[in-house]
């Protein structure tokens, strides 16, 4: 039987697979909270799975294994990086996040500061969350185009309606059900198939280190200012990014969101370090791959079609389909999530409008407003993804906003009670300016640097003029209105209510 048709009927069934679970979410979707946090009933076991899930994706899976190939060992950084943030994340943070019964990042700035001017940040936040859907969506095509042979456009379409069609349908309980499989696939297809069957073909670690240059086997092979990179943009982006959170949200208790997050960062770290090793040993196995020319990212591909025997290289692809879909379907809620409680009221308040967008009164009209949301915005993800090849540029772009201007705001109203409305307002302008003024001085070259576009130093000065911001603004005006402060540590200790939604706004 033809290899590559095994090996394509094995990635069809796991797609119909998915479109299953769209229809098994529905069954337990039955109002806000079940459609954008599965209920707040997460275990454990679904927690973990779903949290490794979201962040390993496509550039952690084929991207991954693609470093292992051109820099060795060290290609692990990146994903190490990622490790790192979850871990962070749910070891300081995750379990107070848990117990504020709230939807989105926005909803915590508000409840902390109790001021409307800190919903600037669900602008920024929708920016970053559609552009990482429309790059897992478009990152569909280096699968399907080898494997079926479509047109880019075709198979991004394709790729992403079965995303969009399980999302819409059952939200995140469909979303947090088709990722355990993804996790389930993923674990397989890189620790139990790729890594043993990579090694063996390129003659264990000591054919490999007997092969290729000792850089490849040095830690920080990649560069010092790379790995810098990988953990100021990742690590930090993954503290308070849309999509991360509400995964948090989905979480049953502070306990499972903490040790269930610290488990998935492990997780991550041993999957980047499995995936360096991969493309290492591909290194040695086909060192004929150009990936000067052909991009790093077809390495993954070759290794499942040449390396691995006929219907395990099937498994593996649609690992590397498993990985895009959960980062593709988890951005895609976050950015429906965001756009619908953060973004439409503050626009509406821009018209003295005041929506709200929580109907509990009517929670089927709540579960289909929320749908159209997903629908919506998945098809302008599936559309950005089709039209532009540089997505890369948007959402780097919107990943330093992100870091540059929100960061200190956010970890800034976790862990200092001191922090007022204001400062945190205007640290998010001033850090948001001053990086996107940077952006634009090094992508046009007025400022001179050799990685243009994706140079650090936004970053750095966005994030050091935010702190500064917010640090002396925080003395220099009242410190926050106490009944936001007595409202925060209320749901803080864990005492607020599912239908407690709205916090206590001052006129800042």
């Amino acid at each position: 039987m033809d290899a590559n048709f095994v090996n394509i009927a094995i990635v069809v069934v796991y797609l119909v697979a998915m479109l299953a679970f769209g229809w098994w979410g529905k069954s337990r979707t039955k109002n806000n909270s079940d459609f954008l946090v599965a209920g707040r009933r997460l275990g454990p076991f679904l927690y973990t799975g779903t949290m490794a899930a979201v962040v390993l994706g496509g550039a952690s899976t084929v991207g991954g294994v693609g470093l292992g190939y051109k820099f060795g060992i060290s290609g692990m950084w990146l994903v190490v990086a990622i490790g790192a943030g979850v871990l962070l994340l749910s070891l300081l943070f995750a379990g107070t996040i848990q117990k504020l019964k709230i939807y989105t990042v926005s909803q915590m700035l508000t409840l902390r500061y109790g001021s409307r001017a800190t919903q600037t940040s669900g602008i920024v936040m929708l920016a970053y969350t559609l552009m990482l859907c429309a790059t897992s969506t478009g990152a569909y095509a280096t699968i399907f185009v080898v494997l079926f042979g479509w047109d880019r456009a075709l198979a991004i379409a394709i790729g992403g309606a079965i995303v969009l069609v399980y999302s819409t349908i059952g939200g995140m309980w469909s979303i947090t059900l088709a990722d355990q499989v993804q996790f389930v696939i993923k674990t397989v297809g890189i620790f139990f198939l790729m890594l043993p069957f990579t090694l063996n073909a390129a003659g264990g670690l000591d054919g490999i280190r007997s092969r290729v240059e000792d850089s490849f086997f040095q830690i920080d092979g990649i560069g010092a200012q790379t790995i810098l990179t990988y953990f100021v943009v990742y690590t930090l982006g993954l503290l308070i990014g849309q999509d991360i959170w509400q995964r948090v949200f989905t979480a049953k208790t502070p306990t499972v969101a903490r040790w269930g997050g610290a488990t998935a960062g492990v997780y991550c770290i041993l999957y980047g370090a499995a995936g360096a090793l991969i493309g290492l040993g591909a290194r040695v196995a086909l060192p004929e791959i150009d990936v000067a020319t052909e991009g790093k990212d077809v390495v993954y591909a070759e290794v499942a079609q040449t390396l691995l025997p006929i219907g395990i290289g099937g498994l593996v692809l649609a690992a590397a389909v498993a990985a895009m879909m959960s980062t593709a379907s988890g951005a895609l809620i976050a950015a429906a999530t965001v756009a619908r409680a953060d973004v439409l009221p503050f626009v509406a308040s821009w018209f003295g409008k005041d929506i709200n967008t929580d109907d509990t009164d009517n929670p089927e009209h709540d579960v289909k407003a929320n749908r159209m949301w997903v629908l919506g915005l998945g098809i302008v993800a599936i559309l950005i993804a089709i039209i532009t090849r540089d997505v890369i540029v948007a959402l780097t772009i919107a990943y330093d906003i992100l870091v540059g201007g929100l960061l200190v705001a956010i970890l800034g109203g976790l862990v200092w009670k001191r922090g007022t409305g204001i400062a945190a307002a205007w640290s998010m302008a001033v850090g948001s300016v001053v990086t996107l003024a940077l952006l634009t001085l090094y992508a046009t070259g007025v400022l001179p640097s050799a990685d243009g576009i994706y140079a650090n130093e936004p970053i750095y000065y966005g994030l050091g003029s935010a702190l500064v911001v917010y640090v002396a603004l925080s003395f220099a005006t009242k410190p926050t209105d106490p009944a936001v402060m007595a409202n925060w540590r209320r749901r803080v200790a864990g005492n607020a209510s599912e239908e407690e939604t709205a916090p206590v706004l001052t006129k800042h």
